[in-house]
């Protein structure tokens, strides 16, 4: 197991208070030394700030690429590995205009789009906004790699420590911890007889590394002054079998994943999840990206594992649709019917969901995808079943959607 990142969450200005970035700076190395002092691996440092709406203000929107342009110097002059500027909001369409153009001039600064909220319902605005900065998005490089950098989210509030979703709430700065923890739940299952076995085994584990984790960053907050949000348990993967969700949910006994049964694979992990004790932040659940995840990539290659299984499983696991490799050429329409189904999952089953679709340019589904990446497991791309909505969906005035009576 290896801490992803650890995450710093602080509010920023603009014009840039570059203090604030050396600040982050100066605890992110501290705290990366005490964590591998400890016997854990730090891959990562992060800064993730308040909205870039709230920094800039609805009047100087067009100062983002400036603003992400500055972020980015001025982390990489104090070690800090990435930052995420947060999301855009419903309720300034503009905002989502000019994501993509601050990602066209940076290469470690994240964004997002909130299209759903249990507040405000769904935004249809909002959702085909994230459509069109995906699509935009795509074709910044020849590989539409930068959408890496980009999420729509769902449900999702502040504190997450997984990029593209964090983003700090304001006030009081803090921190967290993301880990990548798949193998976990590969070891856990490998022998076990029994479910039961295998999730007391995946329990224990979680509940081990979390004590030592916290304890470690409690000592952190109180030596800074500043609040240890959590851990975001989510067991990200890396792409090696040994490191893959997809081979822990085939440990269950699933034969490949994609095929009947994986959704109770999928259900029984994240359970484990939520049943360990623990210092909670973000998700903390089951992540599924496809590109990061060797045996999720060699499915998908063999035609096994598709977009609906991924979204299914979003009902019970984690994080919703993640590094999905699909054709250049789809829509913006078509892009949103699918966030429509993500963030209507998010509300009724009262959790986040996030959504990070890569269109590859040129690509068909079927293609090789062909990243040259060494945090990716290349697979092929991803039919997408989906066409243009109609009224009433396809309008464009935001609706509640209510938590599932129990």
């Amino acid at each position: 197991m290896k801490i992803r990142s650890i995450t710093y969450f602080t509010d920023l200005s603009w014009p840039l208070d570059e203090g604030v970035l050396q600040a982050a700076g100066d605890f992110l190395r501290r705290a990366r030394q005490a964590f591998e002092a400890s016997g854990y691996e730090v891959q990562t440092t992060r800064l993730a700030s308040t909205p870039f709406t709230s920094i800039l203000g609805a009047a100087r929107l067009e100062d983002l690429p400036r603003l992400a342009e500055a972020v980015e110097g001025a982390a990489q002059r104090v070690g800090v590995d990435y930052v995420s500027l947060g999301p855009a909001r419903p309720e300034v369409r503009r905002a989502f205009e000019v994501i993509p153009e601050a990602l066209a001039v940076t290469q470690n600064v994240f964004f997002s789009g909130e299209m759903a909220s249990s507040e405000r319902g769904i935004s249809p605005g909002a959702v085909r906004a994230c459509a069109e900065v995906i699509v935009r998005a795509a074709s910044l490089t020849a590989d539409g790699f930068a959408n890496l950098r980009f999420a729509a989210l769902a449900n999702v509030p502040p504190g997450a420590p997984f990029f593209p979703a964090a983003y700090h709430g304001g006030g009081a700065t803090s921190f967290a911890l993301a880990t990548e923890a798949a193998d976990l739940a590969v070891q856990a299952f490998e022998g076990a007889k029994t479910v039961n076995e295998g999730q007391q085994a995946l329990v224990a584990e979680i509940e081990r590394h979390g004590k030592a984790l916290a304890q470690v960053a409690e000592k952190l907050a109180r030596e800074a002054g500043l609040r240890f949000g959590g851990v975001d348990f989510s067991l990200a993967p890396f792409p090696e079998e040994a490191l893959s969700l997809g081979t822990a949910m085939e440990r269950l006994g699933v034969p490949r994943v994609g095929l009947h049964g994986s959704l109770a694979a999928a259900a029984i992990l994240t359970e484990a999840i939520e049943r360990a004790g623990f210092p909670r932040a973000g998700f903390s659940g089951l992540m599924l990206p496809v590109l990061e995840d060797a045996t999720l990539a060699r499915r998908v290659e063999e035609g096994v594992l598709g977009v609906r299984d991924l979204l299914l499983y979003s009902a019970v696991c984690g994080t919703g649709l993640d590094t999905v490799p699909l054709p250049g050429d789809v829509s913006r329409e078509a892009l949103a019917a699918l966030l429509f189904d993500l963030a209507a999952l998010a509300l009724r089953l009262n959790k986040p969901l996030t959504a990070r679709l890569m269109p590859i340019p040129g690509k068909h589904a079927g293609d090789p995808t062909g990243f040259d990446f060494a945090f990716f497991a290349n697979s092929r791309v991803m039919a997408l079943e989906a066409e243009t909505l109609s009224s009433p969906l396809g309008g464009e005035e935001d609706f509640p959607l209510s938590p599932q009576r129990r």
